[in-house]
Protein backbone atom coordinates (compact mmCIF):
# COMPACT_ATOMS: atom_id res chain seq x y z
CA UNK A 1 0.00 0.00 0.00
CA UNK A 2 2.88 2.37 0.73
CA UNK A 3 4.33 1.70 -2.71
CA UNK A 4 0.92 2.25 -4.33
CA UNK A 5 0.59 5.55 -2.48
CA UNK A 6 4.05 6.65 -3.65
CA UNK A 7 3.20 5.77 -7.25
CA UNK A 8 -0.11 7.61 -6.96
CA UNK A 9 1.77 10.88 -6.37
CA UNK A 10 2.34 11.17 -10.10
CA UNK A 11 -1.24 10.51 -11.12
CA UNK A 12 -3.73 13.17 -12.08
CA UNK A 13 -6.15 14.46 -11.03
CA UNK A 14 -5.21 14.79 -7.38
CA UNK A 15 -8.03 14.78 -4.81
CA UNK A 16 -7.43 18.34 -3.53
CA UNK A 17 -10.82 18.60 -1.87
CA UNK A 18 -10.22 15.41 0.10
CA UNK A 19 -6.76 16.68 1.07
CA UNK A 20 -8.15 19.95 2.43
CA UNK A 21 -10.98 18.21 4.26
CA UNK A 22 -8.62 15.71 5.86
CA UNK A 23 -6.10 18.41 6.78
CA UNK A 24 -8.79 20.29 8.66
CA UNK A 25 -10.08 17.04 10.18
CA UNK A 26 -6.64 15.98 11.49
CA UNK A 27 -5.83 19.50 12.68
CA UNK A 28 -9.14 19.72 14.52
CA UNK A 29 -8.57 16.51 16.48
CA UNK A 30 -4.86 17.15 17.09
CA UNK A 31 -4.44 20.84 17.85
CA UNK A 32 -5.95 20.95 21.35
CA UNK A 33 -4.11 17.80 22.59
CA UNK A 34 -0.85 19.22 21.18
CA UNK A 35 -1.31 22.52 23.02
CA UNK A 36 -2.32 20.85 26.29
CA UNK A 37 0.61 18.42 26.16
CA UNK A 38 3.23 20.98 25.18
CA UNK A 39 2.59 23.19 28.24
CA UNK A 40 3.47 20.64 30.97
CA UNK A 41 6.38 19.29 28.91
CA UNK A 42 7.72 22.84 28.59
CA UNK A 43 7.36 23.58 32.29
CA UNK A 44 9.05 20.30 33.23
CA UNK A 45 12.02 20.73 30.88
CA UNK A 46 12.52 24.45 31.59
CA UNK A 47 12.19 24.01 35.35
CA UNK A 48 14.71 21.16 35.39
CA UNK A 49 17.23 22.95 33.16
CA UNK A 50 16.91 26.29 34.92
CA UNK A 51 17.33 24.68 38.33
CA UNK A 52 20.52 23.00 37.17
CA UNK A 53 21.85 26.15 35.49
CA UNK A 54 21.10 28.23 38.60
CA UNK A 55 23.01 25.81 40.81
CA UNK A 56 26.14 26.14 38.67
CA UNK A 57 25.78 29.91 38.36
CA UNK A 58 24.70 29.98 34.73
CA UNK A 59 21.12 31.20 35.06
CA UNK A 60 21.56 33.55 32.10
CA UNK A 61 21.80 30.47 29.85
CA UNK A 62 18.17 29.52 30.48
CA UNK A 63 17.16 30.66 26.99
CA UNK A 64 19.68 28.28 25.42
CA UNK A 65 18.34 25.37 27.44
CA UNK A 66 14.74 26.22 26.64
CA UNK A 67 15.49 26.56 22.93
CA UNK A 68 17.38 23.28 22.84
CA UNK A 69 14.62 21.46 24.71
CA UNK A 70 11.74 22.96 22.73
CA UNK A 71 13.15 22.44 19.24
CA UNK A 72 15.01 19.15 19.62
CA UNK A 73 12.90 17.31 22.20
CA UNK A 74 9.53 18.82 23.11
CA UNK A 75 8.38 19.53 19.55
CA UNK A 76 9.13 16.09 18.07
CA UNK A 77 8.04 14.21 21.20
CA UNK A 78 4.67 15.93 21.45
CA UNK A 79 4.19 15.50 17.70
CA UNK A 80 4.83 11.75 18.06
CA UNK A 81 2.28 11.40 20.83
CA UNK A 82 -0.41 13.54 19.20
CA UNK A 83 -0.02 12.22 15.65
CA UNK A 84 -0.13 8.61 16.82
CA UNK A 85 -2.70 9.05 19.57
CA UNK A 86 -5.16 11.46 17.95
CA UNK A 87 -4.58 11.87 14.21
CA UNK A 88 -3.81 8.26 13.29
CA UNK A 89 -6.64 6.80 15.36
CA UNK A 90 -9.12 9.21 13.78
CA UNK A 91 -7.99 8.11 10.31
CA UNK A 92 -8.30 4.43 11.26
CA UNK A 93 -11.78 4.91 12.69
CA UNK A 94 -12.92 6.80 9.60
CA UNK A 95 -11.60 4.31 7.04
CA UNK A 96 -12.54 1.34 9.22
CA UNK A 97 -16.15 2.52 9.40
CA UNK A 98 -16.23 2.88 5.64
CA UNK A 99 -14.75 -0.58 5.22
CA UNK A 100 -17.31 -2.39 7.37
CA UNK A 101 -20.10 -0.49 5.59
CA UNK A 102 -18.61 -1.85 2.34
CA UNK A 103 -18.06 1.62 0.92
CA UNK A 104 -14.49 0.68 -0.01
CA UNK A 105 -15.73 -2.44 -1.79
CA UNK A 106 -18.28 -0.32 -3.65
CA UNK A 107 -15.52 2.01 -4.86
CA UNK A 108 -13.51 -0.94 -6.12
CA UNK A 109 -16.56 -2.34 -7.94
CA UNK A 110 -16.92 1.02 -9.68
CA UNK A 111 -13.27 0.83 -10.75
CA UNK A 112 -12.06 3.53 -8.33
CA UNK A 113 -8.75 2.79 -6.64
CA UNK A 114 -9.06 3.72 -2.92
CA UNK A 115 -5.32 4.44 -2.60
CA UNK A 116 -5.16 7.65 -4.70
CA UNK A 117 -8.72 8.59 -3.76
CA UNK A 118 -8.59 8.03 0.01
CA UNK A 119 -5.13 7.00 1.23
CA UNK A 120 -2.87 9.52 -0.52
CA UNK A 121 -4.83 12.64 0.55
CA UNK A 122 -4.82 11.43 4.16
CA UNK A 123 -1.10 10.66 4.12
CA UNK A 124 -0.20 14.06 2.69
CA UNK A 125 -2.61 15.79 5.07
CA UNK A 126 -1.00 14.02 8.02
CA UNK A 127 2.48 15.08 6.86
CA UNK A 128 1.31 18.67 6.41
CA UNK A 129 -0.48 18.92 9.76
CA UNK A 130 2.33 17.19 11.65
CA UNK A 131 4.82 19.75 10.33
CA UNK A 132 2.53 22.61 11.38
CA UNK A 133 1.95 21.04 14.80
CA UNK A 134 5.68 20.73 15.38
CA UNK A 135 6.19 24.40 14.56
CA UNK A 136 3.33 25.37 16.86
CA UNK A 137 4.65 23.23 19.72
CA UNK A 138 8.15 24.72 19.32
CA UNK A 139 6.66 28.23 19.45
CA UNK A 140 4.60 27.34 22.52
CA UNK A 141 7.66 25.81 24.15
CA UNK A 142 9.78 28.93 23.61
CA UNK A 143 6.98 31.27 24.71
CA UNK A 144 6.08 29.16 27.72
CA UNK A 145 9.73 28.85 28.64
CA UNK A 146 10.08 32.64 28.51
CA UNK A 147 7.05 33.22 30.75
CA UNK A 148 8.07 30.53 33.24
CA UNK A 149 11.73 31.59 33.35
CA UNK A 150 11.08 35.32 33.64
CA UNK A 151 8.03 35.44 35.92
CA UNK A 152 8.55 32.32 38.05
CA UNK A 153 12.31 31.79 38.19
CA UNK A 154 13.20 35.51 37.78
CA UNK A 155 15.55 35.18 34.82
CA UNK A 156 16.40 38.36 32.92
CA UNK A 157 14.24 38.67 29.75
CA UNK A 158 17.19 39.94 27.73
CA UNK A 159 19.42 37.09 28.83
CA UNK A 160 16.72 34.56 27.94
CA UNK A 161 16.15 36.03 24.47
CA UNK A 162 19.84 36.31 23.65
CA UNK A 163 20.53 32.71 24.66
CA UNK A 164 17.79 31.04 22.60
CA UNK A 165 19.92 30.74 19.45
CA UNK A 166 23.13 29.89 21.29
CA UNK A 167 22.82 26.09 21.01
CA UNK A 168 20.33 25.72 18.15
CA UNK A 169 20.19 27.05 14.62
CA UNK A 170 18.38 26.65 11.34
CA UNK A 171 19.72 23.11 10.92
CA UNK A 172 18.15 21.98 14.20
CA UNK A 173 14.81 23.47 13.22
CA UNK A 174 14.95 21.80 9.81
CA UNK A 175 15.75 18.45 11.44
CA UNK A 176 12.82 18.92 13.81
CA UNK A 177 10.47 19.61 10.89
CA UNK A 178 11.80 16.60 8.97
CA UNK A 179 11.13 14.44 12.02
CA UNK A 180 7.57 15.72 12.24
CA UNK A 181 6.94 15.10 8.54
CA UNK A 182 8.28 11.53 8.78
CA UNK A 183 6.17 10.93 11.89
CA UNK A 184 3.07 12.09 10.06
CA UNK A 185 3.91 9.91 7.06
CA UNK A 186 4.47 6.73 9.07
CA UNK A 187 1.45 7.23 11.33
CA UNK A 188 -0.86 7.88 8.38
CA UNK A 189 0.36 4.82 6.46
CA UNK A 190 -0.18 2.60 9.50
CA UNK A 191 -3.62 4.11 10.11
CA UNK A 192 -4.75 3.79 6.49
CA UNK A 193 -3.57 0.19 6.24
CA UNK A 194 -5.38 -0.86 9.42
CA UNK A 195 -8.48 1.06 8.41
CA UNK A 196 -8.67 -0.63 5.00
CA UNK A 197 -8.03 -4.12 6.40
CA UNK A 198 -10.64 -4.06 9.17
CA UNK A 199 -12.68 -7.23 9.61
CA UNK A 200 -15.27 -8.32 12.13
CA UNK A 201 -17.68 -5.40 12.19
CA UNK A 202 -17.65 -2.59 14.78
CA UNK A 203 -15.57 -4.70 17.16
CA UNK A 204 -12.91 -4.98 14.47
CA UNK A 205 -12.84 -1.19 14.10
CA UNK A 206 -12.15 -0.78 17.81
CA UNK A 207 -9.39 -3.37 17.71
CA UNK A 208 -7.87 -1.70 14.64
CA UNK A 209 -7.81 1.67 16.43
CA UNK A 210 -6.01 0.14 19.41
CA UNK A 211 -3.51 -1.62 17.17
CA UNK A 212 -2.89 1.61 15.28
CA UNK A 213 -1.83 3.37 18.48
CA UNK A 214 0.58 0.58 19.44
CA UNK A 215 2.08 0.10 15.98
CA UNK A 216 2.38 3.84 15.34
CA UNK A 217 4.08 4.48 18.70
CA UNK A 218 6.58 1.69 18.09
CA UNK A 219 7.39 2.86 14.56
CA UNK A 220 7.58 6.55 15.48
CA UNK A 221 9.93 6.12 18.42
CA UNK A 222 12.25 3.97 16.28
CA UNK A 223 12.11 6.62 13.54
CA UNK A 224 12.86 9.32 16.13
CA UNK A 225 15.92 7.42 17.33
CA UNK A 226 17.23 6.91 13.79
CA UNK A 227 16.60 10.51 12.67
CA UNK A 228 18.15 11.93 15.84
CA UNK A 229 21.26 9.79 15.37
CA UNK A 230 21.55 10.82 11.71
CA UNK A 231 21.04 14.49 12.59
CA UNK A 232 23.70 14.42 15.32
CA UNK A 233 26.13 12.69 12.95
CA UNK A 234 25.53 15.30 10.25
CA UNK A 235 25.83 18.15 12.75
CA UNK A 236 29.07 16.74 14.11
CA UNK A 237 30.59 16.39 10.66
Amino acid sequence: MSLDAALALGRRPFAWREFLVQSWFIARVSLLPAVLMSIPFTVLVVFTLNSLLTQIGAGDMSGAGAGLGAVTQIGPLVTVLVVAGAGATAITADLGSRTIREEIAALQVLGIDPVPRLVLPRVLASVFVASLLNGAVCAIGLSGGFLFSVFVQHVSPGAYASGVTLLIGVGDLVLSEVKAAVFGLIAALVACYRGLTVAGGPKGVGEAVQETVVFAFMALFVANLVLTSVGLALKGS
